[in-house]
């Protein structure tokens, strides 16, 4: 090597150093050739593309939550298959692990990609003709991109149009072969399922216009398609759906694809330090990313968590744009998207709905065997209700119990939507609403100036309006559920649970997010006391200050600067409250 080849040399590569530093946080972007291009940061998947080859089947299955990056694995997919990207490969994967280990079936099909996410679902008709819509303008951009002599009758069924594109490409491509990548397939169903079970059960029954698409679908797989790769949510209509389908492998909770979507932490550190932001800084906010987008694990001998991508990249995105730490710790857009779970909670009725809510609510894992396919054609169990809340992402596995899962919520920001709809059922059956806003100031009164009354003067009214209801058979657990819920709808406390550490500290621990206002901690024991014993109430009393003066004495809570201390006894409809000093 020459001296001048020398300099180039380092200065093409101190350049791409640089390019490198500072790249754009990619948050909403799922298109893989745009965030390369365009020069967004990209956490590097592309090793799961050599496994999921090096795999014997060739049909695959793979679900996840809404909103976790699955459309964009799909896209990088896509154009490493593509035939058609082959004088770009370099320049879209030349930094990247496939990049310097490229697999024999790189750039070597014509790619056939379907999203049936959008689709409008308020009646049959529109589903239908949505459904068909997205069909028929894929493969028109099929026919583009890979000049097809084809015409698309869009007046034509769904099914129809596939199996005439299919006959008509082995014709004239008899030398190529189709990969067919299907995102978010069961997006339209699932919302039918939700909120029009009957419109879901007639699109997927035996004469279904869904189901009779993927049949011929799996007819192709004897001609022209070679391999497919769908993303979805749920198998709730794995088993419907595609039935007749029946030829795909689910990977979903196979150990050596845990981390193929989602961040691990060592890959979100990678994104910090892209992004020049200091030790300091990272101290300060990876514990708080850790507690409200960490915590998914969806197999049980998996040894790492899962960070939620897309709730990374929005606080990445704000706070590096702001310099601050956002007030808002979930985007409005996938907030609403799980919002939703009180739909898919009225599938299960009942007590048990009440049950699943407080067990998870407070922390409790619950042990259930994930059922991998389901069949909607028969009620909803409570093992039913229990494994979807696990596709959804409101559940995750935290542990086992003689090898069957045990169930937690993943986080705190999946915990305060558990929270919200489990106010809003008490509301409703309660006929009784507390506004934001004045729960705000209750809560500030709080941890100001120990104004614990407040909140009490709210149990009153849930526990007048509720006891008698057959909803709830009410007792310690659910008086101290309505508190924790109250106490961390807003952003003032962290609140903490029993169930979180193992039962060894109080009911209640509520720890200021910001000390420098002036908040206080507080620390809440409660006991119950059945209807005919309110001669035990001193008795309760005694035993609840003995307990929070024992807690009060553990290692991490007797340090903490200015902490008030209650118990509260529920008494038939009387609450007591003591203030321990």
């Amino acid at each position: 090597m020459t001296y001048f080849q020398f300099i180039h040399a380092v200065e093409t590569k101190v350049k791409k150093e640089v390019e490198y530093m500072n790249l754009k946080m990619p948050y909403g972007i799922s298109n893989y050739e745009e965030l390369i291009t365009e020069n967004y940061y990209y956490v590097d998947k592309t090793k799961y593309i050599e496994k999921l080859e090096e795999l014997p089947e060739k049909r695959i299955m793979f679900l996840r939550p809404r909103k976790f990056g699955k459309t964009l694995f799909t896209s990088v997919l896509e154009n490493y298959y593509d035939k058609n990207k082959i004088d770009s490969f370099e320049k879209l994967y030349g930094n990247t692990y496939i990049g310097k280990n490229t697999t024999k079936l790189k750039n070597s099909y014509c790619i056939l990609r379907f999203n049936f996410s959008g689709i409008d679902t308020s009646t049959e008709e529109a589903t239908i003709r949505g459904f068909k819509k997205e069909v028929a303008s894929s493969i028109e951009v099929f026919i583009n991109r890979y000049n097809l002599e084809f015409h698309v009758n869009k007046e034509d069924e769904a099914e129809n149009i596939l199996d005439n594109l299919f006959k008509s490409f082995y014709i004239q491509k008899p030398q190529d072969k189709i990969y067919v990548i299907i995102d978010e397939y069961d997006h339209f169903a699932n919302e039918l399922l939700g909120f029009n079970p009957e419109q879901f059960r007639g699109l997927v029954s035996k004469n279904g216009k869904v189901r009779k698409w993927y049949e011929i679908l799996k007819k192709g797989t004897e001609t022209v398609v070679d391999r497919i790769f769908i993303t979805g949510v749920a198998p709730i209509t794995l088993d419907s759906l595609t039935s007749g389908f029946n030829i795909g492998t689910d990977i979903t909770q196979d150990e050596e694809f845990n981390e193929m979507i989602g961040f691990t932490e060592e890959e979100l550190k990678e994104i910090l330090k892209n992004q020049e932001i200091s030790l300091k800084e990272q101290e300060k906010i990876i514990p708080i990313m850790k507690e409200n987008y960490d915590g998914y694990k969806f197999c049980l001998k998996a040894k790492n968590q899962i960070y939620n991508s897309n709730m990374c990249l929005y606080f990445l995105s704000r706070y590096i744009r702001l310099g601050e730490i956002p007030d808002k710790l979930i985007d409005t857009n996938i907030a609403s998207d799980y919002s939703k779970i009180g739909k898919m909670l009225d599938l299960c009725k009942g007590e048990n709905r009440l049950e699943i809510l407080r067990k998870t609510v407070q922390g409790e894992p619950i042990v259930n065997t994930i059922i991998e396919k389901f069949n909607p054609a028969i009620e909803f169990t409570e093992n039913d209700m229990i494994s979807m809340l696990y596709y959804l992402g409101y559940l995750t596995i935290s542990g086992e119990d003689l090898g069957k899962p045990e169930l937690t919520i993943p986080n705190k920001v999946m915990k305060e939507i558990y929270a919200n709809y489990f106010m809003q059922m008490m509301d409703k059956e309660a006929e009784f609403r507390i506004d934001n806003n004045a729960n705000q100031e209750i809560l500030i009164q709080l941890a100001k100036e120990g104004r614990i009354d407040k909140i009490v003067e709210i149990l009153k009214i849930y526990l007048n309006n509720l006891s008698n209801r057959d909803l709830i058979k009410f007792d310690e657990k659910y008086i101290k559920l309505i508190f924790y819920c109250i106490a961390m709808n807003m952003n003032i406390y962290s609140t903490k649970s029993e169930m979180e550490v193992n039962r060894n500290y109080p009911d209640i621990l509520l720890v200021p997010r910001d000390s420098s206002k002036g908040y206080k901690a507080v620390m809440v024991e409660f006991k119950y006391i059945k209807k005919g014993e309110v001669a035990k109430l001193e008795d309760k009393q005694k035993e609840a200050k003995e307990q929070i003066e024992r807690y009060s004495s553990f290692e991490d809570i007797k340090d903490i600067q200015g902490l008030r201390k209650y118990t509260i006894v529920v008494a038939t409809n009387d609450i007591y409250v003591e203030e321990i000093v």
